[in-house]
């Protein structure tokens, strides 16, 4: 299970919706689950089909988790034309099986949010909880 606040959620929808028809994409920081930061990064394929995270950006964000005694707990990333479950390319490239997987699917009128576990190219679903505590990014 991961919590994310509303806000957070929220503003990961606008960033996927600011950002078509590429995808978004960034990562979120906490502890135990529970989200406390967003970090938005750039999507340096600017492609509609895939993502890779800026190397610098990424290393910026570990280093500010770390100094805030937070994790890095999931990734996430927009699907501006299909569903919200991981690709191939997503799968293949999961390689950290400590992390949560969250895919923001922009195919249907509203939004769809899921959230996966990917270890050894084996897909679960993960329980998103939305929180109504309030953070700012």
């Amino acid at each position: 299970m991961i919590r994310i606040p509303r806000d957070v959620l929220d503003a990961m929808i606008r960033q996927a919706g600011e950002e078509l028809p590429d995808e978004a994409c960034g990562l979120l920081t906490g502890t135990d689950g529970v989200v406390q930061a967003r970090h938005a990064l750039t999507n340096m394929d600017h492609s509609p089909e895939h993502f890779s995270f800026s190397p610098q950006e990424q290393f910026n964000v570990l280093k500010e988790a770390r100094r805030n005694g937070r994790k890095i707990i999931a990734n996430y990333h927009s699907h501006p034309a299909s569903p919200a479950r991981p690709s191939e390319e997503d799968i293949r490239l999961a390689l950290d099986s400590q992390i949560v997987y969250v895919i923001i699917s922009l195919a249907a009128e509203e939004p769809v949010v899921k959230a996966f576990h990917i270890a050894d190219s084996v897909v679960r679903p993960c329980e998103i909880v939305v929180s109504e505590i309030v953070i700012s990014d």
